[in-house]
């Protein structure tokens, strides 16, 4: 079964129209490519209150199993996505971002400096990756391994251990 997915990319001037949003159209063709089905795309600002409204509204609804964000992971002052993450998760999965964060480091010494969170809220899981196209490609690489055998068991799919 495909992972039905959201892609959030996260951005004050994406969203205003002042740059072209690169990150969720390489993020939807790179889930795509992979079998996964991309039902949402959209940009939003980097505003807590919308982030938060938004990843509530939609693993609420119960249409995805996968929501991932990118951008608004790092330290500069409007960067506030781990915030709105951490506010409407239920269940933490820092191991995905251990993950990301140690491989991302491998890469660039800056991989540290994401303040990205992943979690479960029902029964989506959302995940922050950083906002540059480069990071968004290498990240999906990395979770590759994990993502569908994390959804079956957040979805109850049980299968062979």
């Amino acid at each position: 079964m495909p992972i039905r997915c959201a892609v959030i990319t996260v951005s004050d001037k994406g969203f205003s129209g002042e740059r072209e949003d690169t990150s969720g159209p390489l993020l939807k063709q790179l889930l795509q490519e992979r079998g996964h089905e991309v039902v949402i795309l959209e940009v939003v600002p980097d505003d807590r209150a919308t982030i938060e409204e938004r990843l509530r509204t939609i693993a609420d609804k119960g249409r995805v199993d996968l929501v991932i964000t990118n951008g608004g992971t790092g330290p500069a002052p409007r960067d506030v996505t781990p915030e709105a993450t951490l506010a409407v998760i239920e269940k933490e999965m820092p191991g995905i971002t251990e993950l990301l964060r140690a491989e991302s480091y491998k890469k660039t010494p800056h991989g540290v400096l994401s303040r990205g969170r992943a979690g479960i809220r029902r029964s989506t899981l959302i995940i922050n990756l950083p906002g540059s196209p480069k990071a968004v490609k290498e990240c999906l690489v990395f979770l590759d391994p994990v993502l569908p055998h994390a959804i079956e068991l957040i979805k109850g799919e049980f299968g062979e251990h």
